[in-house]
């Protein structure tokens, strides 16, 4: 058993995890932006911090007019590390928490990056990371000067001044996570609400469908009913579908009614020419005839049984052109008037007997697509039928025309005509102008179901226009062969 599965809940899935997966990009992105801006808010932090420290460094008062670290305008967290030496390298000041190791190698790598940078004539502060008592920090590397005596002569002493100052990143990460961690909350809370409203809104908006469903489940062979929502039909998506599905449910339940009136109507033919089978045998055999007696009973036994034969044959000639069988279309290659001709001798006994003239026009050498065997069982029943209802020496008019793409063939007689009511259905199975199904009017009413069925499968179309007492006219149009019509376009 092949496994279902829920529109929505696909749906629901994809697009949830079409979010989930931009909740994650815009976290990442949040992420770097916040990093980005707090190391840059840290960084003007250490800077201003760093600048203090500088700012603290004062004239040392001493005989050689060095420079010294104030610790009393020191303020800054002790959390902090810092060191402060002067351009020889001796050690102005540092933080307690610092034992200046780790500061000594960063020292001679920044010495050689501020030799760089000072050659290219940028800032000398750099920003560096150092990991001191086992935590992280990120400092600040400036280089400062510092003037003494600035009112001797020739403006004072010059003392370069070198601070190294770090902070812990532990707070500024602390920052990051939270406000990324505000990203993320908001967005799968986003990601929930959006989930059930999905659902409800999914929900909500399949229901015609689902409706739609409902009604189309309960149509079955017995019960054709079918009645779609009026949501369904006045929804742009599902309003052809609907039409779709009700016209191919009327095609359906016309085809089956269909079905059930030949086989009916099948069974009553049959029936007929059964029962009027046995009855002429039990006649016979009800006491001793005379020879003469006897074969006048086998004969009309003979001829109903030639009749349920008739209609046999007609009825699998029906399947077999229904079925489509007798070549592909493009095979099909068919002179429309040396069929017609055939035909018209074949019958030749039967109108002379009856007193009725054929006569045939139209152009020689007129070629249509269809194969020659069904075109020839086209004009044999539809001239049967004018035969059929035609009084004596009245005439039949056959006339062959070439048209743009199509050969149009026009069979009139000057018969009884069929009613107006009957009209519309002549070309259904074992239908016929006489209700009676007397065996005098001859067929057996699939004739015309076989020539509409030939036609329909070699794409052409057949009018049937009628009168009472008048006469009948039928028109047949065929495409023409692929020669004939490349003829036609190049005149």
């Amino acid at each position: 058993m092949m496994r279902t599965y829920s529109l929505t809940r696909r749906l629901i899935v994809t697009v949830l995890l079409i979010e989930l997966v931009s909740a994650l990009c815009v976290t990442a992105v949040a992420f770097l932006y916040e990093r980005h801006a707090h190391f840059r808010a840290f960084d003007i932090l250490l800077r201003g911090r760093a600048d203090s420290l500088l700012g603290a460094v004062q004239d040392a008062e001493d005989a050689n007019d060095n420079v010294m670290l104030d610790g009393t305008e020191v303020m800054l967290p002790s959390s902090d590390i810092y060191e402060v030496k002067d351009a020889s390298g001796r050690l102005l000041g540092r933080s307690s928490n610092w034992t200046g190791a780790d500061g000594q190698l960063h020292q001679q790598k920044f010495e050689r990056d501020g030799r760089e940078r000072e050659a290219s004539g940028s800032d000398h502060s750099l920003f560096y990371e150092t990991t001191v008592n086992g935590k992280t920090y990120r400092a600040i590397r400036i280089e400062g000067l510092r003037i003494v005596d600035p009112g001797d002569k020739g403006g004072g002493i010059r003392r370069y001044v070198t601070v190294y100052y770090g902070s812990s990143t532990n707070r500024v990460w602390k920052a990051v996570f939270r406000s990324v961690s505000f990203y993320a909350i908001s967005s799968l809370i986003v990601l929930a609400v959006t989930g059930l409203l999905m659902a409800w809104l999914l929900n909500r908006g399949l229901a015609p469908l689902r409706a739609l469903a409902h009604g189309a489940a309960q149509v079955s062979v017995v019960s054709w009913y079918f009645s779609p929502p009026e949501s369904a039909r006045q929804s742009k998506e599902l309003a052809p579908l609907v039409i779709a599905m009700e016209d191919l449910l009327s095609g359906l339940k016309q085809a089956f009614e269909r079905q059930r009136r030949f086989a009916g109507d099948a069974a009553h033919e049959l029936k007929t020419s059964v029962a009027v089978v046995k009855s002429s045998l039990q006649l016979l055999q009800m006491k001793r005839r005379t020879a003469e007696e006897y074969e006048a009973g086998l004969e009309r036994c003979l001829n109903d049984c030639e009749r349920m034969e008739q209609i046999v044959a007609q009825m699998l000639t029906l399947a077999r052109v229904e079925e489509g069988k007798g070549g592909q279309p493009a095979e099909w290659h068919a002179d429309v008037l040396q069929c017609i001709h055939e035909v018209v001798g074949q019958l030749s006994t039967t109108a002379q007997g009856s007193g009725i003239s054929v006569l045939i026009h139209g152009e020689n050498g007129i070629h249509a697509t269809i194969n020659p065997e069904l075109l020839k069982l086209l004009c044999l029943n539809l001239l049967m039928n004018a035969l059929q209802h035609s009084p004596q020496g009245t005439g039949i008019s056959v006339q062959v025309l070439r048209l743009e793409d199509k050969v149009e063939v026009q069979i009139s007689d000057q018969g009884d005509g069929i009613a107006p009511e009957v009209l519309p259905y002549i070309f259904e199975r074992f239908s016929r102008s006489d209700p009676s199904r007397s065996r005098k009017t001859g067929g057996t009413g699939l004739g015309l179901a076989i020539c509409k069925g030939i036609v329909d499968q070699c794409r052409g179309t057949i009018e049937v226009v009628s009168q009472l007492n008048t006469g009948t006219l039928v028109t047949v149009r065929i495409p023409l062969a692929d020669e004939d019509r490349k003829k036609a376009l190049q005149q």
